[in-house]
């Protein structure tokens, strides 16, 4: 406890990391606020009891899950961040085969700008679709939720849905840019955690339900907890020599010997984006449900059912080829080969150049296939303990394991993470101020030796 407390003391006393801070709890009080703010001429009251009437695990329960419970109040903020998700996965898988984009991924930092402004552009062609369509299919359908739903009433709301999926896009872009964390993904945990204490209550007041089983639910929870905590920091250390070409003066180091140090390869270097991604993949047989002319497919029935088999099995699928898909345009053997070969550094054994590069490619590909395995089984554990009886509540199941246990460790580790280093940061500058930091013979250094 009291190393908490010293904790929270130094991060209080960081200035930067304070007014970080106080910009990122500042946005998502925007986010929260908005959540609760209905779409006028909407009664939210009817939409909730339709939604309690036709039970959990539907697509009002997903999608509720990832925007705080937005979506089934039918608030501003309803249709979430996803319309950006899906911007973003259809412009990753262009860069792939459009020759325009490709060039603009290889201009760097304006390249970079120029695909955010057309992901843009895209996230509002994307909801001018699902707006009315969410519109149609979940809030007019049901009986007394708008009194009338006139054209005015269709415009207006369309055009407040569009609005609010823009805004929330730039409150995420702000908390990555002047805020601490990735804004997108902090956006989307506090959806998450949002819904927590509710499902937890619905658990633990199920008929079914006894406290010594509440219990074991409990224990079982916080051991998938462990296992994602571990899933997401797990690396595997490759050796690399630092040659030393000659010696620095006052270095213990002789002429010509080398230091070892290690690449950290994570073993899920993707993070939580093949979730993020496949779960936006997996709305759209969801969102056909939804038509009263396709609600009969089988096909479609059957990739609708969160809990069913083809649904689960397809999303397991889609979460290891994304897993590898992000993995490979992400981590660069070849740039990291590049950079060891520049600085005279070389893994053991191996020679510089093509052979490192080819090294290091064939160990990614080695721990991206158990991790991404073991991220599609906890992406999918959700399921298998509802159908399993293991959990009562549909609610809770969702964060037994799955999407949203995923985002929420991954998110948190990232961004405690960033909070570290802005304390690390600053205990550097006041020993470099303060001149405190020397050798072992009493001689001021100015950086660490290798």
């Amino acid at each position: 406890m009291g190393r908490f407390l010293k904790k929270l003391r130094d991060i209080w006393a960081h200035e930067e990391l304070r007014r970080r801070l106080g910009i990122t709890f500042g946005f998502i009080l925007v986010y929260r606020i908005g959540s609760f703010i209905v779409i006028p001429g909407v009664d939210s009251d009817a939409l909730q009891e339709q939604m309690s009437a036709l039970g959990g695990g539907g697509l009002g329960s997903i999608l509720s899950l990832f925007t705080g419970g937005a979506f089934s109040r039918a608030s501003i903020f309803a249709l979430g961040i996803m319309p950006y998700i899906s911007a973003s996965i259809i412009m990753q898988l262009m860069g792939l085969a459009v020759p325009t984009i490709q060039k603009m991924q290889s201009e760097g930092e304006s390249g970079r700008k120029k695909i955010n402004q057309w992901t843009r552009f895209l996230t509002i062609a994307i909801t001018l679709v699902q707006a009315p369509g969410y519109l149609a299919s979940t809030v007019v359908s049901v009986p007394g939720a708008v009194a009338d739903p006139s054209s005015f009433w269709w415009f207006s709301a369309i055009l407040i849905l569009t609005s609010s999926t823009l805004l929330i896009m730039y409150l995420g872009e702000r908390i990555t840019e002047r805020g601490v964390g990735n804004g997108i993904s902090l956006l989307i945990m506090i959806g998450i955690i949002a819904t927590f204490p509710q499902a937890i209550i619905q658990e633990f007041n199920h008929p079914n339900t006894n406290f010594f089983f509440f219990l074991v639910e409990i224990a079982a929870l916080l051991v998938v907890i462990g296992l994602s905590v571990a899933l997401v920091q797990a690396v595997r250390r490759v050796p690399v020599e630092m040659t030393r070409l000659q010696a620095n003066p006052g270095s213990f180091m002789p002429q010509g010997a080398a230091a070892r140090s290690y690449i950290p390869l994570k073993v899920n270097s993707s993070g939580v984006t093949p979730i993020i991604f496949a779960q936006a993949i997996m709305f759209v047989p969801l969102y056909l449900t939804q038509n009263e002319s396709l609600a009969d497919n089988e096909v479609l029935i059957a990739l609708g059912d969160f809990n069913g088999f083809w649904y689960n099995l397809l999303f397991f699928i889609m979460i290891v080829a994304f897993t590898y898909f992000y993995t490979a345009i992400t981590v660069n053997p070849q740039q990291m080969s590049d950079d060891l070969k520049r600085q005279n550094n070389f893994v053991p054994g191996v020679k510089p150049g093509r052979p490192t590069m080819e090294f290091l490619d064939n160990v990614i590909s080695k721990i991206t296939l158990p991790g991404a395995i073991f991220l599609g089984l906890i992406a999918i554990l959700p399921a298998i303990v509802f159908t399993m009886g293991l959990t009562h509540a549909q609610a809770f199941s969702i964060f037994f394991g799955g999407t949203s246990l995923l985002i929420m460790v991954g998110v948190i580790l990232d961004t405690l993470q960033q909070i570290e280093s802005y304390l690390l940061s600053r205990q550097y500058d006041s020993l470099m101020e303060s001149g405190k930091l020397r050798g072992r013979q009493g001689t001021s250094v100015s950086g660490m030796a290798g």
